[in-house]
């Protein structure tokens, strides 16, 4: 399996997270299953191979981190979604978006641009050219601004 499909996993994961309710210890102890895959394959290419266990730990890794930053993953988000709430993006372009930041923080071996490119590329998959170039946009920002998940409140200016 590539990262890029282990990537997508988790990227399924870290969406799933959001509409399940299930913690993303639950998610990853029923999706990272031998038999999970063959049941998915025919829906999705990238369950036609079972990830290696570096890959698990890579998406274990990446899904519990997003767990645990959530909150800070989405103001940052919606800090340089210029003009949108978290809540007019999609469940999915924000799993997206909370991986890539989470992989430009905190995953040494994720270039900054691998991350962002595997965003838009995962992005344009599942939904319209124009998104991806949304999720290119908020991603840009957030490097050139310092790759922080410190934002401005409301009333502070921004630097």
């Amino acid at each position: 399996m590539t990262r890029s499909n282990a990537r997508e996993i988790a990227a399924h994961l870290i969406y799933s997270m959001g509409y399940t309710g299930q913690s993303a210890q639950e998610l990853l102890a029923a999706r990272l299953e031998e038999d999970y895959y063959p049941e998915l394959a025919a829906e999705n290419d990238v369950y036609a191979e079972k990830p290696s266990k570096k890959q698990k730990q890579y998406i274990s890794d990446c899904v519990k981190g997003v767990a645990e930053r959530d909150k800070e993953l989405t103001a940052a988000i919606e800090y340089y979604s210029v003009g949108w709430k978290a809540s007019r993006i999609s469940r999915f372009v924000m799993a997206v978006l909370k991986l890539a930041v989470y992989e430009i923080l905190f995953v040494d071996d994720v270039p900054d641009s691998v991350a962002v490119n595997e965003a838009v590329t995962l992005t344009k998959k599942y939904e319209d050219d124009e998104v991806g170039a949304f999720v290119n946009g908020v991603l840009g920002g957030f490097i050139r601004n310092g790759k922080s998940l410190e934002v401005p409140h409301e009333n502070e200016e921004a630097l």
